[in-house]
């Protein structure tokens, strides 16, 4: 099974985050994802920049509508993120709780779904099936 862990923090974790020195954090994120390369757990996992870089795309209207950041209140944004693949939900569970975050800080898990959760006759489902071979190809050569 995959999972995402989606980094969040409210601004108590943001301001405690700006108070240590960033050799620190480096120092545990590396040892955090060291931790779980050598378990064959970690997939991917991203670090993001600032919201004020960002944009979101509002499909509410007719025409979808694009505002720069930031956007949104703290606790809304997400800062990073890992994909682990692990044998159970429990497994992500002991994952996510070891990572060097603080009071105010908080990881959102959530499965990613898988080709099997979806119906295999789907004209859809096969093409996307496909996809993933010819990426998969891609990578490799």
């Amino acid at each position: 099974m995959k999972f995402m862990l989606i980094m969040r923090a409210t601004d108590e974790a943001v301001k405690a985050y700006e108070e240590i020195p960033f050799e620190e954090v480096i120092e545990a994120m590396g040892k955090y994802n060291e931790s779980m390369m050598k378990a064959g757990v970690l997939l991917a996992g991203e670090g993001l920049t600032d919201a004020a870089e960002g944009f979101v795309v509002d499909f509410s209207a007719e025409k979808p509508l694009v505002t720069d950041g930031p956007y949104g209140e703290t606790k809304e944004l997400f800062n990073g993120f890992w994909i682990i693949e692990v044998a159970s939900r429990e497994e992500a569970v002991e994952w996510a709780s070891r990572a060097p975050l603080g009071p105010g800080a908080f990881l959102e898990v959530r499965r990613v779904t898988e080709m099997s959760d979806f119906p295999a006759d789907n004209e859809w489902i096969e093409k996307e099936a496909g996809w993933r071979e010819e990426q998969a190809q891609r990578a490799q050569g």
